[in-house]
């Protein structure tokens, strides 16, 4: 045999076979996060715990208000306490002291009832919107 010779199996190096990757399939989206935007329960469950946030932070901030004996001649003081006291005046009179007084501090107890009872109206709304959920939990 000459060195030209392919059939030389010194000249002729051997090939390996090929490795070929899987191909994947193409991901399909599922139908929850085809669309960005929340269904109507979410969205619900949102603006409940929006508003109720933001009655739960008036009330807390006047019982730290009061509690440091803040200027009530101040404005934004004074914004404060008259906005919160909309969502307290329900709650006065459930105890038989509304409020403790100790110098110029104040420990408001109905804004503290206060406090508890729109918690759990909140977590009631949530109740009742999530029965009205389509997907399941």
């Amino acid at each position: 045999m000459s060195i030209a010779d392919p059939v030389d199996p010194a000249v002729v190096p051997t090939q390996q076979p090929a490795v070929v990757a899987p191909v994947a399939a193409p991901a399909t989206p599922s139908p929850r996060s085809a669309s960005m935007r929340p269904g109507g329960a979410e969205l619900s469950r949102r603006v409940v715990v929006l508003l109720f946030g933001l009655i739960q932070l008036m009330i807390a901030l006047r019982v730290v208000l009061l509690a440091l004996d803040a200027r009530a001649g101040n404005a934004l003081v004074s914004a404060i306490l008259n906005i919160s006291q909309v969502f307290v005046a329900p709650f006065n009179g459930v105890l038989h002291t509304n409020a403790l007084q100790s110098g110029g501090a104040i420990l408001d107890l109905a804004a503290i009832v206060a406090l508890v009872g729109w918690t759990v109206l909140e977590i009631v709304a949530l109740w009742a919107i999530g029965i009205f959920r389509r997907e399941p939990a």
